[in-house]
């Protein structure tokens, strides 16, 4: 069990029967009658088919059972999953296969096994398998390079350490907003008058409420071995944030599949609702989920942080590197590992990364790597350049002590002995992005160690080769390093100027999943197929396509059921006050009455507005119902329908600011954030 797990060593049936007895006594003393096999499919969302622990002997009689067999494989009907044209909804069979790497769980009276997903014809169906695929071949990248400093090195474990940020409302107001249940977002609503604006709600004293949900979880998540360290407040009135330590990447991402649905149950306990979409609110922060990654070795050490020795240090130089190269090369393929119709909402607004992606690493180190681009040319290197180039590399320690600062607007930002990617969305499978980052890097580490060899052969010797090659890695990769404001308009400017890729929009970022280059990453590594990436892009896009649809549904109901007729409630009682007044003061005093018939036309002209649009809409969705190329229904809904769905709300707003409260059927964003 331990060499399968260390070493990816196939499991025999006899030791797995072996392992099922012990894992179902242990099940059973806690009080377990069932178990699943837990996974993830590509719904985003985990899922589970829960089975007893018995089965009919052939004397007909019941009796307890739990083998090998049944520990490592089921068969649950991958018809209703997406599948992206892999399957066809007659073709239901699929298998879940045990992941013997990532510990069961117990959840109530149900053992959790957790799985991969893929289909009867070998493709995957889930976020497990290809990240398995992916953190296998950054493994295998890293540990041939990491033979140049150290040969002692067999192993190198992909970390991650994500920090998830989300919402509380309170359930009954969140019951009462059709928009919030369905598609976790206010499709209207108008700003409070008090906001984020004094940013007194940021690492502020948790409320008491929110305190006593986020002990309820934190309590019940370490019962699952989910190490929950750091939370606070977040920017946003009612946000807030949650980190664990840092874990193995595969294990780090079912802990936080777990913990997101754990979280959900928890919130009901305490009347409360989690809200992780990436733009529940407008004018007000969203939410993400931070990713911070980095790499190390079997014996504890991190690639991405310096040591004490020149050798060290070239070594943290040689991954730091390669990661900041690997990045500056797919730019496109890593926007798309976070591309969802949610995170376009957030991704540029003035509290998220934007939709460009640079890389931080600070002042000093920025300065160091201009050092090492001056110094070594395509000359060979003379005794002092050597002798220069070490002294500072050996202060590479010293450099980082003094750049502590962290730049917010980045994407993805070395901080210290890791790189941050910033940009993940808040309800992203983390596994999305760490497929996206290990391959990438695992791919640079490969040329690397090809292009290394390549001038050793040449009679070059190891160091300068190293030295040589990561040099011209600099300089090629200079463009997609940044250390100012991310927010800024000048920014997209500059970053038009150094050519890098500001991709805005899900429909455009995932046409990169079936490029020449994505292919060849993905299938060189054994990560993704063909076949696999297309399914992959249709799924994202049919994905988008039904999500902005369910959201043009909810408006055109909430704005025929509840926005128009109190706007047509309020204009009646305009109509009986201006009538009063006439009524007492005459025809001719119009001056008491004209504020009146001022807002009746107001309202007259926001509800036509509001029904041209709705209109436009309905002309959108009919042009496209017969339409079956995802991918045209997806940005025609992305240039259409996003624009009228603004318009709608701008208006809808507009009357909330002017309908009587009592009138206004929707609970109001200073009831929802300040509760």
């Amino acid at each position: 069990m331990k060499n399968c797990i260390a070493e990816g060593e196939k499991i025999e049936r006899d030791i797995a029967d072996h392992i099922a007895i012990a894992m179902k006594s242990w099940a059973r003393s806690k009080g377990v009658t069932h178990y699943t096999h837990w996974f993830q499919p590509l719904t985003g969302l985990t899922a589970e088919k829960h089975d007893a622990f018995f089965d009919l002997s052939k004397d007909g009689e019941l009796i307890e059972t739990f083998d090998g067999g049944q520990l490592i494989q089921q068969e649950p009907d991958a018809s209703s999953f997406p599948s992206g044209g892999i399957r066809n909804t007659f073709e239901a069979r699929g298998y879940t296969a045990w992941d013997p790497t990532s510990p069961a769980f117990i959840i109530g009276k149900t053992l959790c096994i957790p799985t991969i997903f893929v289909s009867y014809t070998g493709e995957a169906l889930d976020y497990k398998t290809p990240l398995l695929k992916a953190l296998s071949a950054v493994d295998k990248a890293a540990v041939a390079v990491c033979k140049y400093f150290e040969k002692d090195v067999t192993k190198v474990n992909a970390t991650l350490g994500w920090e998830q940020e989300y919402f509380l409302v309170d359930a009954a107001l969140y019951k009462a907003r059709p928009d919030l249940m369905l598609t976790g977002r206010t499709l209207f609503g108008r700003s409070s008058s008090k906001g984020q604006q004094l940013d007194d709600h940021y690492f502020g004293s948790i409320p008491e409420r929110a305190a006593a949900f986020i002990k309820d979880f934190e309590y019940q998540a370490l019962q699952l071995g989910i190490p929950v360290k750091t939370r606070h407040n977040e920017v946003a009135p009612n946000q807030f944030e949650c980190a664990p330590v840092f874990e193995e990447a595969n294990l780090a991402v079912d802990h936080n599949q777990l913990l997101m649905d754990l979280m959900g149950k928890v919130a009901v306990k305490h009347n409360l609702k989690v809200l992780f979409h990436e733009k529940p609110f407008a004018g007000i922060n969203g939410s993400g989920k931070h990713n911070n990654w980095s790499l190390q070795t079997n014996e504890g050490k991190n690639l991405l942080s310096p040591g004490k020795t020149p050798r060290n240090n070239l070594r943290f130089l040689t991954f730091f590197v390669n990661t900041i190269k690997a990045v500056h090369d797919n730019a496109d393929i890593l926007r798309a590992s976070i591309a969802s119709v949610g995170n376009d909402h957030r991704l540029g607004g003035n509290e998220a990364p934007p939709a460009i992606i640079s890389v931080f690493v600070g002042e000093q180190i920025n300065k160091m790597l201009n050092e090492i681009e001056k110094r070594v040319n395509g000359k060979p290197m003379t005794e002092d350049e050597k002798s220069e180039l070490k002294l500072d590399i050996g202060k590479i320690p010293q450099i980082l002590l003094d750049n502590t600062d962290r730049n917010r607007t980045s994407p993805f930002a070395f901080t210290g002995n890791k790189f941050e990617f910033r940009a993940v969305g808040a309800s992203a499978n983390c596994a999305s992005a760490m497929i996206a980052i290990n391959s990438i890097v695992a791919n640079q580490l490969l040329q690397f160690e090809l292009d290394v060899d390549t001038m050793i052969k040449n009679g070059s010797k190891r160091d300068e080769s190293i030295f040589k090659v990561l040099r011209k890695y600099i300089v090629d990769s200079k463009s997609v390093r940044f250390d100012g404001n991310g927010y800024s308009k000048e920014w997209e400017k500059e970053a038009e100027k150094r050519k890098l890729p500001n991709i805005k929009t899900t429909p455009e970022a995932l046409e990169v999943l079936t490029a020449k280059k994505t292919k060849n990453i993905y299938e060189g590594l054994g990560v993704f197929s063909t076949i696999e990436l297309q399914a992959r892009k249709e799924i994202e896009l049919d994905n988008y396509r039904l999500k902005v649809e369910i959201e043009s549904n909810v408006i055109q109901d909430i704005v025929n059921n509840l926005i128009f007729p109190a706007a047509f409630n309020f204009q009646n009682v305009l109509l009986e006050n201006v009538q009063g007044i006439k009524n007492v003061l005459g025809e001719k005093k119009t001056k008491a009455f004209a504020p009146q018939l001022d807002l009746i036309l107001q309202i007259s002209d926001m509800v036509t507005n509001i029904s041209n649009q709705l209109h436009e809409i309905d002309t959108v969705k009919e042009k496209m119902i017969d339409n079956t190329n995802n991918s045209e229904v997806a940005t025609t809904y992305c240039e259409k329908l996003l624009p009228a769905f603004k318009a709608i709300r701008s208006s809808v707003d507009d009357l909330e600011s002017i309908i009587a409260d009592d009138l206004w059927p929707l609970p109001k964003y200073r009831e929802l954030l300040f509760c």
